[in-house]
């Protein structure tokens, strides 16, 4: 599931100075000194301060950091089993968007505080927030966007799609006029990218994915499936997809097999990578369509620093988190681990700045942001993406019908809401 969004460098990366001192704005909050001096962090390698940053910090903050580098597959395993035993992993840890339901469930993060100006700046911390508790704080971005090739529509004299019905007649003229052969690409393999792609499809629809009782709505759900079915049956999505990982899915757009997508913002970077593209210039990235005009949300699969509630540093613990997603050191991340700012101001600085190239409509469908969840992501989430993408693969190989495979994705949702 993980979204490898530091491993691909941002092309045209000129001009940030290097982030030398600790944000005075974390300073000037600093009133009480921490209950230790040196605190754990957990984080996959992506997520790891440069040395000199984290010598940084402690000069200024007095409090020295322990890094342990974890693979982020093992992270929650780790966190459980220590958890189980009444211990932290880690004074402070990784928190991806899909785990923040499940953590709060078994009280393994310590709710943090922020400034109203910090909320309104990070949208994305919507998807961290349960009960009104703010339970992590996203560091890294990784909204949904939409991306189509501006030559192979030229050449099919198409226009930017505005909605999905658009994006449906746009396909079948692609193909029909034998400019390519599966110009949509879309995931349809049996794991959670098939499941993020239903759920933010269905939320760019500007429809309810859940409802309030966090039951599935249903309505809303057929239309993003009927949607699915269709362009499997006409063949305008490739066969492939069905076995294909879904990063693989979206390289096809950058190896021009695919003219239309809606993915991960990390392709903006890869569309202008020559070590990966072969649409250099071709690309333009757009506002995502919606059902009747353009999409008013969009989707984030955030990563997020977290708290844990068993740390015996929480002060210190809570000081670093502020630290490490604070505005300048969101820069330097952006410099130094090519790592897309969840702060819409330091965001909109790199954008207006030049320093992402093709940026296109990014920073206005950075402030879409939300969270699908009416209620937070459920603590059975895990086991709900096994329903969805399980549903999906069989409809997309042909043994459901898009009816069947709402009503097994609604029943399955009902039978985890009782448990």
């Amino acid at each position: 599931m993980k979204k490898n969004f530091f491993t691909y460098s941002l092309l045209a990366l000129a001009g940030i100075t290097f982030f030398t001192g600790c944000s005075k704005e974390i300073s000037e909050k600093t009133t009480q000194n921490p209950k230790s001096t040196e605190i754990s962090f957990m984080i996959p390698d992506w997520g790891v301060p440069p040395q000199a940053m984290l010598d940084e910090f402690q000069n200024e903050s007095g409090i020295k950091v322990n890094i342990e580098t974890v693979s982020w597959d093992d992270i929650r395993n780790k966190i459980a089993i220590a958890a189980n035993g009444k211990k932290a992993a880690a004074d402070v840890f990784e928190v991806d968007w899909s785990w923040v339901g499940e953590f709060n469930s078994a009280n393994w993060l310590e709710p943090l505080t922020l400034s109203q100006e910090d909320i309104k700046d990070i949208p994305s911390l919507s998807t961290f927030i349960l009960n009104e508790k703010i339970l992590a704080v996203p560091y890294a971005n990784d909204f949904r966007i939409a991306y189509y090739n501006t030559e192979l529509y030229k050449s099919a004299d198409l226009k930017e799609p505005q909605t999905w019905n658009d994006v449906a007649k746009n396909m079948e003229t692609l193909r029909q006029k034998n400019i390519l052969k599966y110009p949509y690409t879309f995931p349809l393999n049996a794991n959670e990218g098939t499941t993020t792609s239903f759920i933010w499809m269905t939320f760019l629809r500007d429809g309810k994915v859940f409802n309030d009782d966090n039951t599935l709505n249903k309505e809303n759900a057929l239309k993003t499936l009927n949607f699915i079915d269709e362009m499997v049956k006409k063949e305008l999505i490739n066969p492939a997809n069905l076995t294909m990982s879904a990063i693989d899915t979206y390289r096809e757009l950058l190896s021009k097999d695919a003219a239309f997508m809606v993915g991960p913002t990390s392709f903006i970077a890869r569309a202008t990578d020559p070590n990966q593209s072969k649409v250099i210039g071709e690309i333009e990235v757009i506002v995502p369509p919606g059902e009747n005009g353009k999409a008013t949300q969009t989707m984030a699969l955030t990563e997020a620093v977290g708290v844990s509630s068993l740390s015996e540093n929480k002060e210190a613990a809570k000081k670093f988190v502020e630290w490490y997603t604070s505005k300048k050191t969101q820069k330097a991340f952006f410099k130094e681990l090519s790592a897309i700012p969840t702060r819409t101001s330091v965001l909109n600085e790199v954008i207006d700045a030049g320093e992402i190239n093709n940026s296109g409509a990014m920073k206005e469908v950075s402030l879409l942001v939300k969270s699908p969840f009416p209620n937070g992501v459920p603590a059975y989430y895990a086991e709900m993406s096994n329903i969805i993408y399980n549903a999906i693969n069989k409809m997309a190989s042909g043994n459901i019908t898009p009816e069947v495979a709402v009503e097994e994705i609604d029943s399955k949702i009902k039978g985890l809401l009782q448990k």
